[in-house]
């Protein structure tokens, strides 16, 4: 499989570093050129055949890597004379790309990714084109993402939108795997834009357009503070550890009475109300390296209180809130049954026994063969002792807030190894049981 880095960015925003005497992608972290560090991770991968866009200041790039045999890889060039954009190159591309899939990112990027894992899931769905999208700290200055229930891409939401609404955290990240048919976009060359002129059109024209959801480690290091934060994760040993090659430590986390305030069943996004602490405690789980992933029974939808359009957004709003403090969640499952039957105004279909409804295990495993869980090293943090005993049930270790139900329930004669006052002393009881990290 061949990859394409568009390498041609000036870095204005990193002028102390670039003096306009070499391009963005060849600015150093922890002693190696950016452009570098992404070689590495591909031949990594096995990807060792790369074409690199180029123009400013390209014959750096070329005189530092040459043909790439030092490195181990094969390196081709095309360089723009004039500035085509983040797609018009492609016209020229078609001609150097031999296969019938390859991958492409932007130069900019720090990352760790189980590459064939995306190409798995490209394959499976029989792409067009597949974006990697990722939760960050700052959804509200990115590029999102709407998905449909398949993953499919239904549109974009530009960082540039006034958003007056609520919306999932799910970032473009910049690194794609194509089909040739994005070729056929490009019938000129001229300046385009690869989101807004050719992604964008495409799924305008039905074409298979997905989101591939990882946690998987990717930052854009264009700015001073990203760099230092960047160095920052790569001492710590957390770009490595959260590619999904490695088994992840996951603390998964019941949703109402532990992250927002219980108020009974909730069907409606006004009465979601996150606990003080709910953001302190997920970034505290974020800044660990661990994951975040919500599992919450919703019978409302099976009650008939509410559809499952109301449900997302729900999680919609949560996410937004969230967001807005710098904080996020790796994911978010949950259950619409219920197996009991006589509600008023109940919905038949979701009437049902199912294996996702806690206590049972569908949610986590779901969750656990996605990213790459190891149960037996995670943990599972809720109100109830159906919460503790959904944990029992995975194999995980277990934690219950004094929040919520605060264990009163009684449903299961379980004990729960951490008792927290909130989710953030929970979390912080869990990771200082952890040793506070990996």
């Amino acid at each position: 499989m061949e990859a394409v880095i568009m390498a041609g960015g000036k870095g204005t925003r990193l002028a102390q570093l670039t003096k306009n005497e070499i391009p963005k992608p060849m600015v150093e972290l922890a002693g190696k050129p950016l452009l570098q560090w992404q070689m590495e991770r591909l031949k990594e991968n096995g990807i060792t055949d790369v074409i690199l866009v180029i123009g400013h200041l390209g014959g750096v790039i070329r005189e530092y890597f040459g043909d790439g045999s030092q490195f181990g890889m094969s390196i081709r060039y095309y360089e723009e004379k004039e500035p085509l954009g983040t797609a018009g190159s492609f016209y020229y591309l078609k001609e150097m790309v031999s296969g019938e899939d390859f991958l492409m990112m932007s130069g900019d990027l720090m990352f760790d990714i189980d590459f064939e894992r995306m190409l798995r899931f490209h394959r499976e769905k029989e792409a067009a084109a597949t974006l990697f999208v990722h939760p960050n700290g700052h959804p509200f200055d990115s590029d999102l993402l709407v998905l449909d229930e398949e993953e499919r891409v239904i549109r974009f939401d530009s960082k540039h939108n006034t958003r007056d609404y609520w919306y999932e955290n799910c970032v473009n990240a910049g690194i794609f795997v194509f089909s040739r048919r994005i070729f056929d976009y490009v019938p000129e060359p001229v300046k385009r834009n690869l989101e807004n002129d050719v992604i964008q059109t495409m799924v305008q024209n039905g074409e298979a357009v997905y989101g591939y959801r990882s946690p998987e480690y990717v930052k854009d290091v264009g700015t001073m503070e990203r760099i230092a934060q960047t160095i920052k994760d790569m001492e710590r040993g957390i770009i490595e550890r959260k590619c999904l090659k490695h088994k992840q430590k996951c603390i998964f986390l019941d949703r109402d009475g532990t992250i927002n305030v219980y108020r009974g069943l909730i069907a409606d996004e006004e009465k979601l109300e996150p606990e003080s602490c709910a953001a302190e405690a997920i970034g505290k789980i974020n800044e660990s390296g661990w994951l975040a992933v919500v599992v919450t029974n919703q019978p409302v939808v099976a009650r008939g209180m509410c559809e499952m359009e109301d449900v997302r957004r729900i999680h919609r709003k949560l996410e937004t809130l969230l967001g807005r403090q710098g904080v996020y969640l790796d994911g978010i499952y949950f259950c619409p049954h219920h197996p009991d039957k006589g509600y008023p105004e109940e919905n038949p279909a979701y009437k049902i026994p199912c294996e996702c409804r806690k206590p049972k295990t569908g949610m986590i495993l779901e969750a656990a063969e996605r990213f790459h869980i190891d149960l037996e090293e995670s943990w599972i943090v809720g109100d109830m002792t159906m919460d503790i005993q959904t944990g029992v049930n995975a194999g995980m270790h277990t934690a219950l807030v004094k929040t919520g139900k605060a264990g009163t329930d009684g449903k299961y004669d379980v004990q729960p190894e951490v008792v927290g006052d909130d989710l953030l002393d929970a979390v912080g009881k869990i990771l200082e049981h952890a040793g506070g990290n990996f």
